[in-house]
């Protein structure tokens, strides 16, 4: 049985800076209706902020389908109750097996867990696939909580200790 796993890893591991990659050239692309370069990427991703999602307050999860990096995400503590999702990210070839069930379900646990009560995001309206994936884990729409470009829509989820629990793993707990 081929199984997912979800784990804590270092923002610039290789598997997790080649997601990071794959992640910026989709959104990247989809935003300028065209394939983007390899340096656009290098060049985006350098200014990202990633280098900030480290332990203790932040975490970056890298999920992997029997054994090879398919999935990421990170989440950061924006203040004592409240965790801002950043980056998550399924490869095509891995979408609609259960990984980002799995991935969202870890990142909210691992925020539960530093204090978090509410996961908040910001996105843009034509990442129609995420928007989805979102409202179909119990995210719902909220007023801005910040601004910035490529923001054009805010979600938000109350974290409860039995829904985070439910759904993970014991070996990614």
């Amino acid at each position: 049985m081929t199984s997912w796993s979800v784990v804590a890893e270092a923002f610039d591991s290789t598997d997790a800076c080649a997601l990071r990659r794959d992640y910026y050239a989709e959104v990247a692309g989809r935003y300028l209706r065209r394939p983007v370069t390899a340096e656009e990427i290098d060049h985006g991703i350098a200014g990202d902020g990633a280098e900030l999602l480290t332990p203790p307050t932040v975490q970056f999860i890298v999920g992997r389908y029997a054994g090879e990096p398919a999935a990421c995400g990170g989440f950061s503590m924006l203040d004592d109750e409240r965790a801002e999702l950043t980056r998550v990210y399924v490869r095509p070839g891995f979408r609609g097996r259960g990984g980002a069930r799995l991935l969202l379900t870890a990142l909210e646990h691992h925020a539960y867990v530093l204090g978090a009560r509410e996961m908040v995001l910001n996105t843009r309206l034509d990442l129609i696939e995420a928007r989805s994936l979102y409202i179909r884990h119990g995210y719902l729409e909220i007023p801005a909580y910040c601004t910035g470009p490529y923001m054009e829509i805010w979600y938000g989820k109350r974290l409860t200790q039995s829904a985070l629990f439910e759904g993970l793993p014991a070996a990614s707990r």
